[in-house]
């Protein structure tokens, strides 16, 4: 007899454990940032957020204080500055 936490070989088939996303390519950590501005990938993956939740605080303009992204040829540009605010860290 199964128990309700056995589970089968099947119920597991394609299961790859937690889901892990990559750094972004032009990610660097925050004390190291040098840049004024960040792309959106970036900025989601120092504040734990997932894109689409950036793209909706720009769109409706309820960024956290001090996070207002510019606009630059239909892309985001998140500052940098917002970002250590926003985490409540100094720059280094």
């Amino acid at each position: 007899m199964q128990t309700a936490t056995h589970h089968s070989t099947e119920a597991r088939e394609g299961v790859t454990g937690p889901a892990f996303v990559a750094a972004p390519a032009d990610f660097v950590p925050l004390n190291l940032e040098t840049r004024s501005h960040v792309s959106t990938a970036v900025m989601c993956r120092h504040l734990n957020r997932k894109e689409q939740t950036a793209r909706g605080w720009a769109s409706a303009e309820t960024f956290p204080d001090g996070l207002r992204p510019l606009r630059v040829m239909g892309r985001l540009a998140w500052p940098v500055a917002g970002i250590r605010k926003v985490l409540g860290v100094a720059q280094q």
